[in-house]
């Protein structure tokens, strides 16, 4: 493997750690939810083309600072994370993205089980 290569490896883990570390804020039904869908992300996005993993790896990030600067405080309130798409981003979004949105927006709408 080429240098940039192991370059690009090495920055798409650290970020996949620190999302999976940062998600440690969260509620726990949160926290579940938010760490299968990043691995099962980032494990469909493997193969992309360059200027694919660019934008993923872009939309991750800024995930990432959101989501850190929301449960930055000391217990954070879940009415408060999270942010809306914008027009644009969901513009660019394909019918099966726009489904799993859809099935992500049902499983947040659950009732909470208390066990």
């Amino acid at each position: 493997m080429s240098s940039p290569a192991i370059s690009h490896i090495s920055r798409v883990r650290a970020l996949y750690k620190a999302i999976l570390k940062l998600h440690r804020g969260l509620p726990l039904q949160m926290q579940a939810l938010g760490d299968q869908y990043v691995k099962e992300e980032f494990r469909q996005h493997k193969t992309v083309s360059t200027n694919e993993a660019s934008v993923f790896m872009t939309e991750w990030s800024k995930y990432y600072v959101t989501l850190a600067q929301q449960i930055g405080k000391k217990k954070p309130d879940q009415s408060n994370i999270g942010a809306n798409l914008s027009p644009e981003l969901l513009d660019c979004l394909g019918d099966d993205q726009i489904g799993q949105l859809h099935e992500l927006l049902l499983e947040t709408q659950k009732p909470i089980e208390n066990s």
